[in-house]
């Protein structure tokens, strides 16, 4: 694949990593659910009490197995890209003197 083609896959993982996070933070904690029972205002969202939970769920794991599918798809191009398999294969190995007495 092209550089181009990794530039895309960049910018889809960033958006949706944006996007993950901003559904991540919409979420309510377990304990609003209590606090709405006991008669809290927590409960009264736009889409019923229970129905905001299960779109912001449903959007979560979307978003996070489309993180994952890029993360995967980035990690096989860059390897590809790279011809060398090692991380320190560049890196030469530092020279040392013995010290003198």
């Amino acid at each position: 694949m092209s550089s181009a083609g990794l530039i895309l896959l960049v910018i889809v993982h960033v958006i949706v990593c944006l996007f993950l996070i901003g559904v991540v933070l919409l979420q309510q904690g377990k304990s609003a659910d209590l606090a709405g029972a006991f008669g809290g205002q927590g409960s009264q969202t736009a889409f019923g009490p229970r129905g905001a939970a299960n779109l912001l769920t449903k959007l979560t794991a979307w978003s996070a197995i489309l993180f994952m599918v890029t993360s995967i798809g980035l990690t096989i191009m860059m390897s590809r890209r790279s011809m060398d398999h090692s991380v320190l294969s560049g890196i030469s190995a530092p020279q040392s003197t013995p010290a003198k007495k």
